[in-house]
């Protein structure tokens, strides 16, 4: 089983997917990375930095989703830190709201819009030297015409974010 089907078939056995009444997701991707740190330091990170290209990139997010009618989400925080990441269900980081969390193996938060429904998952493998793998797993699920619109026009941008967000929440 590749990756993205294992950890397609995680979200489901969590009841993440459960939303999508049997659908195939509209997109999904991984980007995996590996570092010493924990799962909540690691979303901490994940969802806590936003270097200045990060916050002109939410700006131009901005004009578009003004443009497509979508809701107007302020700029995520700045200050998460590892205790801030909540592990309750129906708990808020963010536009996020958690959906199952383990602070062993996985943190799973979901967000929607009229557009389109996001799952956002880390899931934790701990690795024979100590460190963690960690799977950043994103699945979109389309609602309205502007879901694809919307979500093709940032793809490029969210796979640069997201990988490189990873790769800093990994070092800590």
């Amino acid at each position: 089983m590749n990756a993205r089907d294992e950890a397609l078939a995680k979200l489901v056995r969590l009841g993440a997917l459960s939303a999508a009444n049997g659908r195939k997701p509209d997109h999904v991707d991984i980007h995996r990375v590996r570092g010493a740190v924990g799962l909540r330091p690691f979303v901490a990170g994940l969802m806590g930095r936003r270097p200045g290209w990060l916050r002109l990139l939410y700006r131009v997010r901005a004009v578009l989703a003004r443009l497509l009618g979508l809701q107007q989400a302020k700029q995520p925080p700045t200050d998460v830190r590892a205790e801030d990441v909540p592990m309750t269900p129906g708990d808020r980081l963010s536009v996020f709201t958690v959906v199952a969390a383990d602070a062993d193996s996985h943190w799973v938060a979901e967000g929607a819009d009229k557009h389109l429904r996001a799952v956002l998952a880390v899931l934790v493998t701990p690795e024979q030297d100590g460190r963690n793998r960690f799977d950043v797993v994103t699945v979109v699920e389309y609602l309205h015409w502007t879901g694809p619109v919307y979500f093709n026009l940032i793809r490029p941008f969210h796979h640069l974010v997201v990988w490189r967000l990873a790769r800093t929440a990994a070092k800590g």
